[in-house]
């Protein structure tokens, strides 16, 4: 059922960019890329590289609105070397925007093995002391494993984001209000957590996001979780992420 929402929402986005550049005779195709590291892998609040460097990058087609690429990261901690595969269409409109994406996260290098826990979330040891290991969910690394739809609406310098969980993590949204303010900007998280049948985790939490670019290579941003769940498990520390990034055409 996941997989097949995703495979409509694609289908959905592959149609709507073709009619755009069909109907626009004179269509520009352009490709274009960024290189960029950062001293962490910030991830909506939260520190994925557990404190270590981070190296991503990305190519990107687009055409009368109609965009596609693959993006790339080597921080993920957790699930190792992370692609992702993205489709889109977006326009703009006087002041008012919009854009609709669907995006699918890989993991090549995810582990095949994962810690054992009971009900309650402790670690389960076998009659020696020794933490049980069991073979992990492969689909991280299946495309459609973990996928999402992001909706996202703007009016001048002020957007709103929307994220839509449509394989893998079901029951996970997020949401994002952010403005820029010329080499300022702010951005506002919210991560939503539901188990399938409806049922509210408390592991919900904010987070804010304050930004500024020195120059069109190099930025400076501050994270802080502003409000958590008590399960949330989140470290609450406040984050500081210099990056420095490249953008070419091709």
């Amino acid at each position: 059922m996941k997989l097949k929402a995703l495979n409509l929402a694609i289908l959905g986005a592959v149609t709507l960019g073709a009619a755009s550049v069909s109907s626009t005779a004179a269509a520009e195709v352009k490709v274009a890329g960024s290189a960029a590291v950062a001293n962490m892998y910030l991830w909506r609040g939260v520190d994925l590289s557990n404190g270590s460097p981070a190296v991503s990058g990305d190519i990107v087609v687009s055409a009368g609105g109609a965009y596609a690429g693959v993006w790339g990261s080597s921080g993920d901690d957790s699930n190792g070397q992370e692609y992702d595969l993205f489709v889109g269409y977006g326009k703009e409109f006087g002041d008012f925007s919009f854009d609709v994406s669907v995006w699918n996260y890989l993991y090549p290098s995810s582990p095949e093995t994962e810690v054992l826990v009971d009900d309650d979330g402790n670690v389960v040891l076998d009659d020696e002391g020794e933490e049980v290991y069991v073979s992990a969910d492969n689909s991280l690394d299946d495309f459609g494993g973990l996928s999402e739809v992001i909706v996202t609406l703007g009016y001048g310098p002020v957007s709103f984001s929307y994220y839509d969980n449509i394989a893998g993590d079901s029951g996970y949204e997020y949401y994002t209000l952010g403005g820029g303010f010329g080499a300022f900007s702010a951005t506002l998280g919210y991560h939503d957590f539901e188990d399938p049948s409806g049922q509210d985790w408390d592991s919900d939490f904010a987070h804010l996001d304050l930004g500024y670019a020195y120059n069109d290579n190099l930025s400076f941003t501050l994270s802080q979780v502003i409000d958590s769940d008590e399960e949330a498990g989140v470290d609450e520390d406040l984050k500081f992420v210099v990056s420095y990034g490249l953008n070419f055409d091709l």
